[in-house]
This record gives structure tokens, sequence and C-alpha cells, in this order.
């Protein structure tokens, strides 16, 4: 597979070549080589194109590619040798008719709470500048597109009218949230009890939270504890004890305590890189931002896609069409009854595909 760079910027990649089809808005056709065979879409793109993967990423998933002559939103979409690859700038894009939230994606839904199965490239909320809990669903602008908050009042609303009720579409409060590129379960609350329960029950760490993370190397099974800041050092929020000199708070520097289990669920010999890979299960005790993927950064396995924490990793990096995060079970007390409640979620396509590459490589 193609070995990715850490670049965001939208100019040629190592291929060399112009890019030409974006200047004349349509691409005409390429064959995929032998080189590329089983690539994912965007690194087919990125590579054919001569783009950076964000900007590959982009196209594919605003509905600008198409494999032999078919539409394919998938960024990791494997691509078999041969194959007709075109792109067109043109193109409608399919996401507006996405913006709708799958009705299986309301995994629960009460007078109190909702539980909803996020999608991977939703954002939770449009933005919160309070900080967690403080954000009710608010207007979009223009040209932006529908974060998960929004889609949840909008199903809510489609659920009250099928019923026969009218009225605005009912508000819901946000007590935690998942990053964009993070798949899996989230709550919303739908009262103003059941926010206050649940913003307590997230603060004494009553709430339980396993992800599924794929990462660079197989990592031994242990709890990371750390004390978080907003610059470790090097720019980047992380760990106070990760940090070059002084391992403590400074001044008026504030610090919060992280605590992360990991469990190894899989491990691959291959993970295409030269490297092994490993399937994880991480039970979060502490709910900071980033926290997952600052920790097994730190610890010096990278979540698979990951862009950010990846500063002084001096390995090969496994292409990957996002960062290979899921959160897989949800539980806690119900606000209103006290009943012990808990979710699972099933691992999303992209994942399952890059875990069947994965197997494949360790066969072979």
């Amino acid at each position: 597979m193609p070995r990715p760079k850490n670049d965001s910027s939208d100019g040629p990649g190592s291929t060399g070549r112009p890019p030409a089809a974006e200047s004349a808005g349509v691409g005409a056709p390429r064959a995929v080589g032998p080189e590329l065979a089983g690539s994912p879409l965007d690194a087919v793109v990125r590579a054919l194109f001569a783009l950076s993967w964000n900007r590959a990423r982009d196209l594919v998933g605003r509905g600008k590619v198409s494999v032999d002559g078919r539409v394919v939103t998938t960024p990791t979409s494997r691509v078999r040798a041969g194959a007709r690859v075109a792109l067109d700038l043109a193109a409608r894009d399919p996401r507006a008719a996405r913006e709708s939230l799958d009705r299986r994606a309301l995994v629960h839904v009460d007078a109190h709470v909702v539980v909803v199965d996020k999608p991977s490239g939703v954002a939770t909320v449009p933005f919160d500048p309070e900080g967690m809990g403080a954000s009710i669903a608010v207007r979009r602008s223009a040209g932006e597109e529908a974060s998960l908050d929004q889609r949840v009042r909008a199903a809510l609303a489609a659920r009250e009218r099928a019923r026969g009720l009218r009225g605005p579409p009912p508000e819901i409060g946000v007590v935690h949230r998942l990053d964009k590129e993070t798949s899996g379960l989230v709550v919303f609350t739908r009262s103003w009890a059941a926010k206050k329960a649940l913003l307590q029950a997230f603060r004494l760490h009553h709430v339980h939270r396993r992800y599924l993370a794929l990462v660079h190397g197989v990592p031994k099974d242990r709890t990371i504890v750390s004390h978080f800041v907003e610059d470790r050092g090097d720019g980047l929020r992380g760990s106070v004890e990760r940090r070059g000199g002084r391992k403590y708070a400074v001044g008026s520097e504030k610090t919060q305590r992280a605590v992360t289990h990991i469990e190894v669920v899989e491990r691959f010999a291959s993970g295409g890189a030269g490297q092994p890979c490993a399937l994880v299960a991480c039970r979060l005790e502490t709910g900071r931002t980033h926290q997952i993927r600052i920790h097994l950064s730190e610890a010096g396995h990278p979540v698979l896609g990951e862009r950010v924490y990846v500063r002084g990793y001096d390995r090969p990096l496994v292409p990957a069409p996002r960062v290979m995060l899921h959160a897989a079970e949800l539980g806690f007390e119900h606000p209103a009854t006290g009943k012990a409640m808990r979710w699972t979620s099933a691992t999303p396509d992209d994942m399952e595909e890059m875990l069947a590459f994965l197997r494949r490589e360790t066969a072979t």
C-alpha cells in the first residue's frame, strides 16, 4: 500500500504529476496500476491525481470521484488493478441527501434521553464555546453541514409529525461529545433534570464507555494515568508528564487527570507498512478531550489515521481514511428511573474493511 505523508496542503504529492485534472475541472479516467491494487480509494486518487490526503478524501466524500463509471463516496473502498478512476469537480455533491439521520441511528428514545449511533465524519455539535455540556443545538450557517445534534432534532421532529404532533423541533442537551471522525454511541438529554443527572454521572465517572481502536504496534495491557495540559511543550494538548523539563504544572497552569484502561483484543503481525498493528479496547475512567488518541500516541501506539498526535513518531504510518476509533459501548443509570442501561454498537464498515485488510496482511 502507498505510504502516507503527514501533509495537509492541497499541493502536488510525490507522484510528480501536476494537478491538471483539478484545473480542467474534469480528469480523464486513469487506470489503476498493479502497485496500487487493493489500496483504499483515497490513496488511489491521491497518487493518480497528485493531491494531498485531505484533498483526496474530501473529493471522494463529495462525490467527485468515479470508479469504472460509478460514483464512490467511501474513501476506504478498495480498488482493483485496471479499474478506471475519474475525477469530476462539477459532479453533484451527494452529502445533502445524507444530512438526514438514518432512523436506525436512534438506538434509544424516551422522554428523557436519546442514544444515537453516530457516523464518522459528522461533528457532534457545531461549536461549543462554553465547554462540555453547555450546548443546545443552534442554527447552522449557510453552507455548513448539519451536525449530529441538529440531525437528531430533525429526526425527533419527524417522529412527532408521524404521530400527528406539530411544533418546533425539540430541544436536546449535550452532555458529552465524540470527535468528528470518531464513530459510535453518544447520548443527548431531553429534559433539564436528565441533563443535570447525566452531567453529574459523567463528572463522577459513573458512565461506562468502551472504545475500540486500531493502533500502530502492539501495546501492553495497562492503565495509563497522566495529567493533561493545554500545551505539553510542542503546541499540542497532552500529558504534563511527557513534557520536556518541568513535569508538573507551572504557575496558574491547570491540569486535568486522565485515566484510560487499555486491553489488546487482536494482534496483527503486519499492517502493510512493515510493522505490526493491534485492535485495542479502551475503557475511559475520565473523559478528557482527545484522551484516547493522546494516551495511545504518547505510549508509542498512535491510532491508525491519526494526523495530529503523531509528532515525533518515526516509524511508517499505516494508511487509513480516518482516525480508527469507535465508541462501542455506552452505559449509565437512567436519570429518571435509576435503571442500569447499556448499549453496544457494531464496528462500522470502514473499520471492518481495515480489520479485514490487516488480517489478510497477517495471513500472507
